[in-house]
């Protein structure tokens, strides 16, 4: 038997029947000519968990765009601000509002008007589906109710008026108000985005990296772009020391701690006895950690220990670093071997043949003649730690969930999803580099680091897990890491060295090379995409919107989404934030101004303020056939198309619904 033969039977027992290959040809071809879904693009939250809450709820202003379709000559500017606020927060807003009313007849008077605004806009969101999607979106409780009030069209309407007057009536009448709405609400968010993109950075800067990942596990459709400080804590996970350094430097140096010992449960005892016996005491430290001038709740002795920890760790991840260079020469990052640079009698370093004083010389740990050797109390923390980090069960399951979703690229309907950059050379080829003894470029370079990303956690207890794990490391700050996109990371001289122009880090050929079509055209092409229908969506750099810069470069072929989630940008960005939404009409790119809080959006009914720009506008609404997904339906449909060939010229003998029983 062929393979196609076999396959044909296989397939056969799915669709036993003419009737029932024919019905899934139609259900197929059907589906087909539905509207494209919305896809919803994020980048670099950066632990903004409120901010990016705000934004996923409100679909980057979806759903009040949605409000105004429908509602524009019915409701007032501020009664659809106020169902907009209800939609996204419904528990607080439905307690809010009902707090204000005097009587149970007015809770039940607005319960009634509520429902029926919110049927009418969940119908219309509904519309672009089919009823068997809608369904399995429906929330359990209320999954027949909902599904009866939103088959509801105009004629239907005036035959069944009494019927839905009373399906209403009754969801008050029994004091189900306030749930109800509630899971409305909450499938009005889910049905106005079909799939949302996270183009990289979910941690590092924001103190809730974690309750973003928890959300985005929930949620019905999502894919990640792996960021450069996603991949320093999948390396971390994995039991890299010099991730794990990493992560805990970043951490400190931004005061952000809390994410390691309240949001996974990691001890830090060991590194802060260490710290606190091995360092002196030095509050104008250059390692004094960045503080929120908002914050009000830190105490100094909390900012002393942080200090000299911060300290301690930015050593030993500086010693960690040197033995993997030496490990490695193919890194070609010897420059970087700067412990080896120090005159620790004069306290300067020589940098580029240039002597430097140093703002720090307290080395206690270090040995100028091995510079590089942990001390044995380094390692006994160093150990502690990468037990720590790769035992640690909600780190685990975060990180599992990364890997599972997430990916170096993706190619999703003609577009072209990466977080950094693509790197390039002076004269705009490929850069390559050795990987385990062979050489890699453009798009098999990325597929080569995603191979060695994933081995490293798939091998995190094999004792020769380094041979990946290195590789982590230099996808973090390698000058040819598409996640990193600068010849090097000058951690140390930002600490240690007050000028400035040894804090140089020279960006990648491709961030000048983006603004040009033929550049874009040239990538798009590598991965496999049709170059003048295509976007390049990437993150990683933050657009500098207030001193003239444009998301938008190449005449529309590369969009950059990094607008400054992260508070930490936002002064030089001037916004807070860029995204993305790609659906049925065209690609519109939406400008955020800062997140104040939930309350204020709540109470005051306060939205971000957004702004949105068309990109590309279709000329025909976008059908579901020519997306990725309908390639896919369309492949079913030949497949069936032969099976049902098969059953009618006998070579596959249909099974009667008589014969076609199950055995118990």
């Amino acid at each position: 038997m062929d393979l196609t033969k076999k396959y044909l039977n296989l397939l056969a027992k799915e669709y036993p029947t003419i009737g029932d290959t024919t019905t899934e040809i139609i259900n197929l071809e059907a589906i087909m000519n539905l509207p494209k879904g919305t896809e919803h693009f994020v980048s670099d939250v950066h632990g903004e968990y409120e901010a990016f809450q705000h934004v996923l709820r409100n679909g980057s202003g979806n759903i009040k765009e949605k409000i105004k379709e429908i509602f524009h000559n019915r409701l007032s500017q501020k009664e659809m601000n106020s169902l907009a606020t209800l939609i996204y927060y419904p528990e607080n807003k439905i307690r809010l509002v009902c707090s204000e009313f005097e009587d149970q007849e007015e809770v039940d008077e607005w319960y009634r008007l509520t429902l029926s605004r919110l049927i009418e806009l969940c119908v219309f969101v509904a519309s672009k589906y089919t009823r068997s999607k809608v369904r399995k979106a429906l929330p359990n409780e209320f999954a027949y109710i909902i599904e009866e009030l939103l088959s509801k069209d105009g004629n239907g309407y005036t035959n069944k008026e009494d019927y839905y007057s009373e399906i209403i009536g009754s969801i008050i009448l029994l004091d189900r108000g306030s749930e109800f709405i509630t899971a409305i609400s909450y499938l009005i968010q889910r049905l106005v985005v079909d799939q949302l993109h996270v183009v990289g950075d979910i941690y590092d800067r924001g103190p809730y990296p974690d309750k973003i990942i928890d959300t985005l596990i929930e949620h019905h459709s999502v894919d990640v772009q792996w960021g450069n400080h996603d991949i320093l804590w999948m390396g971390a996970a994995s039991g890299s020391a010099v991730c794990i350094a990493n992560v805990l430097r970043i951490s400190a140096r931004y005061d952000n701690l809390e994410i390691i010992e309240d949001a996974y449960g990691i001890s830090l005892r060991q590194l802060l006895t260490f710290a606190e016996m091995t360092y002196p005491e030095d509050l104008n430290s250059c390692f004094y950690p960045k503080i929120d001038p908002n914050k009000e709740d830190y105490f100094e002795d909390e900012i002393r220990q942080i200090t000299k920890m911060h300290q301690a760790i930015s050593v030993i991840q500086f010693k960690l670093e040197g033995e993997i260079i030496k490990r490695h020469s193919e890194f070609q990052l010897d420059h970087r071997l700067l412990l080896s640079d120090i005159d620790y009698e004069k306290g300067t370093i020589t940098i580029k043949g240039t002597e430097y004083p140093l703002l720090n010389t307290n080395f206690p740990t270090i040995d100028p003649a091995d510079p590089y050797t942990l001390t044995a109390e380094e390692e006994l923390v160093v150990e502690k730690l990468v037990t720590a980090f790769k035992n640690c069960e909600r780190l685990q399951k975060h990180i599992a969930y990364l890997y599972s979703k997430g990916s170096m690229y993706l190619t999703y309907n003609d577009n072209l999803l990466f977080h950094g950059c693509m790197p390039l050379t002076e004269d705009g080829e490929f850069m390559g580099m050795e990987i385990q003894g062979e050489q890699y470029a453009g798009r098999k370079l990325l597929d080569k680091f995603e191979e060695v990303l994933r081995k490293g956690y798939l091998n995190k207890d094999h004792k020769d897990n380094e041979k990946y794990l290195d590789y982590v490391w230099y996808l973090w700050t390698g000058p040819v890491s598409s996640l990193f996109g600068k010849d090097q990371m000058t951690t140390f001289e930002r600490y240690y060295v007050a000028d400035k122009a040894t804090h140089e880090e020279k960006k990648n050929a491709y961030y000048k090379m983006r603004n040009d079509e033929k550049t874009c055209e040239k990538i798009l092409n590598e991965f496999g995409l049709e170059p003048l229908k295509g976007h390049i969506i990437n993150g990683h750099t933050p657009v500098k919107e207030k001193r003239g810069e444009d998301p938008i470069k190449a005449n529309g072929r590369i969009i950059v989404i990094d607008g400054g989630f992260s508070k930490a940008y936002q002064g030089t960005t001037g916004l807070a934030g860029y995204t993305l939404l790609y659906n049925s009409y065209g690609m519109v790119l939406v400008s955020h101004q800062p997140f104040t809080s939930v309350s204020e959006a709540i109470e005051n009914e306060i939205d971000i303020m957004s702004t949105r720009r068309v990109i590309d506008r279709e000329l025909d609404r976008k059908k579901v056939r020519e997306t990725d997904v309908g390639k896919e339906l369309t492949k079913q449909v030949s497949d069936l198309n032969a099976l049902l060939a098969a059953y009618r010229n006998g070579d596959i003998i249909e099974k009667t619904r008589q014969n076609h029983t199950v055995l118990k």
